[in-house]
């Protein structure tokens, strides 16, 4: 522990803690960075068919539950997103991209996806590769934090921290941006453990075996795992559902990161060491 006690008078002292280790900030960035690749070439391939059904199979022409498409022609292309039904005009974000001048029907803009041209051939061997070394860095880190008592000293939460009363309390402090201080910046408050904890044993494990689902050798081999989640194309439909809740917990990530104090969760999360104040005695 480092003590960066400044001269007396007007601040508390901060303090330095260990908080992460070296094995959960490698896997860390890592995953960051793997995620990044395989949201933008997920897109690509989603690309190819912007289309997403529930059952077994499922085509242009067959009704479905969600769709980014484009209607018109020429300089009269329009995107849109169809939801159950409901049909949201998109022009200018999603359904049409300018490519060489032309307006043309493409689910996601080319800055989105890898590669930037369509290629369905080339995003898919981004996925798969860096969806293996996501699943190979993922089980390291549940591994090793696993052997460490991680999730059991730091991440499970409490039975008076599960009360309706604590989490309402919690969702307010952190509505009115209200975060942690002194002591109980020590420790994870209740919100986040339940949200690591959905993300790492369920949204992420739920992402990959959707992901195996998709793939003819995975389910000639195992005919069973498709029946699971209701048909290839439910998987397909959940993959792409759990993909969009994980982009959505990393924007509340860093919305939380810079709210709550940029370079000491940044440096936490490099240095493994977090600053929080401490008051003197007496005082």
């Amino acid at each position: 522990m480092f003590d960066l006690t400044r001269p007396a008078g007007h601040r508390p002292r901060t303090i330095l803690i260990r908080r992460h280790s070296l094995v959960t900030r490698l896997t860390h960035w890592l995953n960051a960075f793997c995620i990044c690749i395989l949201l933008m070439s997920g897109l690509q391939i989603f690309n190819a068919h912007s289309e997403l059904y529930w059952g077994q199979s499922g085509q242009y022409g067959d009704p479905a539950a969600f769709a980014i498409d484009a209607v018109g022609q020429g300089a009269d292309m329009k995107g849109q997103v169809s939801v159950a039904g409901l049909r949201i005009p998109t022009t200018g974000v999603l359904g049409v991209s300018d490519v060489d001048g032309q307006p043309t029907g493409r689910a996601f803009p080319t800055w989105a996806t890898m590669p930037s041209a369509q290629d369905i051939a080339g995003g898919r061997h981004w996925h798969f590769f860096f969806a293996w070394l996501f699943v190979i860095n993922g089980t390291i880190y549940v591994v090793t934090s696993a052997l460490r008592r991680h999730f059991s000293r730091d991440l499970a939460p409490t039975r008076a921290e599960l009360s309706p009363r604590h989490l309402w309390h919690e969702i307010v402090d952190h509505a009115r941006l209200r975060f942690a201080k002194g002591e109980e910046a020590r420790h994870y408050n209740a919100l986040q453990k339940l949200t690591y904890l959905s993300v790492i044993f369920i949204l992420l494990p739920l992402m990959v075996l959707t992901g195996l689902t998709m793939s003819p050798g995975i389910d000639a081999a195992f005919p069973w795992l498709p029946d699971i989640f209701g048909g290839r194309q439910s998987a397909r439909t959940i993959h792409f559902i759990t993909a969009s809740l994980i982009v959505l917990f990393v924007v509340v990530h860093l919305v939380m990161v810079v709210l709550s104090g940029t370079w000491n969760n940044i440096r936490s999360m490099i240095t493994g060491r977090y600053g929080i104040e401490q008051k003197e005695p007496g005082e």
